[in-house]
């Protein structure tokens, strides 16, 4: 995660309670690369000990460099902790080492001054008290969504801090909802820290209040009650279940600590928490979680396949539709752009129902506090409506989310190049079909460009970015730049159907519709795809994506590969509105049976992908389905999965992944 390793360097501070030692923890870089806690930090503090232990010290402070306290672990040096052994001992070290400052002779503060995830904040919690600068939203344990646990003392000390409830929300509930974090007016709320401070003078203000609590013996706030730990932990168990169906291991054993430390000592949690990670972090689930990090958080956002094009400036956005998707596209186009915004329809009415709802949400982020009131208003006056393509003169985008039919998209790309520049960008939004046909016929092909933006669009990431026959480099790079500046992780595909994300989900669901058409009921169909640890079962997924929008896919991927894609009698039945299941036959299989065929299709597709190009690799594979479809860290996306699951082999005669990701340390 850093170029260069995290250090901790001591100052003395002149104080009127005496001298205070101030402790920073910087890697010697800006706040883009934080402090990160591998074998050279530790061998930095266990140096600076020594000089904290000699008795000279009236308190101390530990602070972070500027808007950054600390990130937690190293992940570089996971994948190198393949035994049990190792494992065990990167946790024994973090014990040892913040253990250490916890038995200070004198009270000791951490001032947290920025982003403080994992073992940021355990090292916080081995302190006696802990500020927090007002402006820090990035607090928490993001350790079970990585396939672990904290193991730094974080499943110990959380509890005995702010309760077990409190406790089994940062640890486990909050990973497990993409990995949500905790800001610093809710943590001190739970507990977590003792003061909410201002971001201005922070540092001198935590110094004063330790010199305060020094001058008045404040004691640090006792124990919390944990009578009810287990309750709580039984509890959350059914919750957990809900979200990984059983599959998942790092949420179970978090909860046996977290219930643990109401009946252990400080020092047998530890030794449970050493345990629990030389249990999980050479294991395949923790190993393919940090390479599926490493995919989404470095190697996606390097931009493989963009070109080297300066992007063309947005200043005015065009939206064509003015339906449920096409609302929330321009509202995230408005917000994160801040540029007048224009949304047509054939219909007037539901261009004023589009404009009032996006003005509603604006009023909701103002409420929620997320934007100032005079922005919320400031963007709801530059949004309008128009009747025609003409109110999208002086556009330099235009997006389309009408009906998927190339025919209605193929006019409605011809009608815009009427009204728009020649350098104004023509994006899709479609979801499966070919980008090169909308643009055949056009004067300037070169503009067009798919952006296919996954439902809901406030929640899901991913952004496929459809390279068209003509698409040229400055519009390719200018789709790029406008999906970084909407918060969004662009992947580069190329123009085939369905793209990848919706192709693999579709290839999925014949297996599951066949199934069903055989004799199996929707419950055992369900629980054959749940293994595979998605967030929702495929029937919860069909009813929100829509049976007619879902068979419309399954027709373009039929027309393209029908041995692969047949039709589905029973899918067209649901898209007409009729609930009846077409049986065609008896073959009705296990569980386990139909797992394995789904897994085979996968791996099938997989491959086809790759061999046509779509992407260039597996890791664009999984970093669609992660941040487009809610895969879990700890199966890697899907292709690690396939691969250890003997999938891969079984259909492909090799593994997907491996050869192109060879740092995924998928073990197993």
């Amino acid at each position: 995660m850093a170029d260069a390793p995290t250090r901790f360097f001591l100052r003395e501070i002149s104080t009127r309670v005496g001298p205070l030692a101030l402790v920073t923890i910087d890697n010697g870089q800006d706040w883009q690369k934080p402090n990160v806690f591998g074998r050279a930090a530790f061998e930095s503090l266990f140096e600076l000990l020594p000089r904290l232990q000699d008795g000279r010290w009236s308190g101390l402070v530990l602070t972070g460099k500027p808007f950054v306290f600390a990130a937690g672990a190293d992940l570089d040096e996971f994948p190198l902790a393949r035994t049990p052994e190792l494992a065990r001992a990167g946790a024994k070290a973090g014990h040892d080492a913040f253990g250490a400052l916890r038995e200070l002779p004198y009270p000791t503060l951490a001032a947290v001054n920025g982003a403080a995830l994992g073992g940021g904040l355990e090292i916080a919690l081995h302190c006696d008290f802990r500020t927090l600068a007002r402006s820090v939203r990035h607090l928490g344990f993001p350790e079970v969504f990585l396939g672990i646990v904290p193991a730094w003392g974080g499943t110990q000390l959380v509890p005995r801090v702010v309760g077990a409830a409190a406790a089994v929300e940062l640890i486990v509930a909050n990973p497990l909802k993409q990995n949500r974090l905790t800001a610093a007016p809710k943590a001190v709320e739970l507990g977590l820290a003792d003061a909410l401070l201002d971001d201005v003078e922070f540092l001198d203000d935590s110094i004063e209040w330790l010199v305060h609590a020094i001058e008045e013996g404040r004691s640090p706030r006792p124990a919390a009650d944990l009578s009810d730990a287990a309750e709580v932990c039984a509890r959350a168990r059914y919750a957990v279940d809900d979200a990984v169906h059983g599959v998942a291991l790092a949420p179970y054993r978090a909860l046996d600590l977290v219930a643990g430390a109401a009946e252990w000592t400080l020092e047998q949690g530890y030794a449970a928490e050493e345990d629990a990670l030389a249990d999980l972090l050479p294991g395949p689930q923790a190993q393919a979680g940090v390479y599926a990090f490493d995919l989404v958080e470095r190697r996606i956002k390097r931009g493989a396949g963009i070109p080297d094009a300066k992007p063309r400036r947005i200043q005015k956005v065009g939206v064509v539709g003015a339906g449920l998707m096409a609302t929330q596209l321009a509202t995230l186009f408005l917000r994160r752009l801040e540029v007048p915004l224009v949304i047509t329809d054939v219909d007037r009415e539901r261009v004023e129902e589009a404009l009032a709802t996006i003005r509603s949400e604006l009023e909701q982020q103002a409420t929620r506090g997320r934007i100032a009131a005079g922005k919320a208003r400031f963007l709801a006056a530059i949004a309008s409506g128009a009747e025609s393509t003409e109110g999208f003169d002086g556009c330099d985008l235009v997006i389309e989310a009408v009906f998927e039919e190339i025919a209605i998209k193929r006019q409605v790309f011809a009608a815009l190049e009427d009204a728009v520049s020649p350098e104004c960008l023509l994006v899709t939004n479609t979801s499966s079909l070919s980008v090169s046909a909308m643009a055949a016929g056009l004067r300037h092909p070169e503009r067009v460009v798919g952006m296919h933006f996954f439902n809901p669009v406030a929640v899901l990431p991913l952004v496929e970015l459809v390279r068209a026959e003509a698409t040229d480099d400055v519009t390719l790079a200018t789709a790029w730049d406008v999906t970084k500046k909407l918060g969004k992780r662009g992947v580069v595909v190329k123009d085939a159907p369905a793209f990848v994300v919706n192709r693999l989900l579709t290839r999925q669901s014949s297996v599951l519709m066949q199934a069903l058409e055989n004799g199996n009921t929707f419950e055992e169909t369900d629980e054959a795809a749940l293994r595979l640890g998605i967030p929702m079962p495929p029937s919860a997924l069909l009813a929100m994506v829509g049976p007619r929008v879902a068979n419309h896919v399954l027709h373009t991927l039929h027309d393209a590969f029908p041995d692969r894609f047949p039709l589905s009698p029973t899918l067209e039945n649901f898209a007409n509105g009729e609930m009846d299941v077409v049986r065609t036959g008896d073959d009705t299989r296990s569980v386990d049976e139909l797992h394995d065929a789904i897994l085979d299709a996968l791996a099938d597709e997989c491959r086809h992908i790759l061999d046509e190009g779509v992407v260039p690799t597996a890791g664009e594979i999984d970093a669609c389905l992660i941040l487009g479809a809610g895969y879990p860290f700890f199966r890697g996306g899907l292709t690690p999965y396939l691969d250890e699951s003997g999938a891969s082999e079984r259909v492909t005669g090799g593994t997907l992944g491996r050869a192109d990701v060879p740092s995924a340390g998928i073990a197993g």
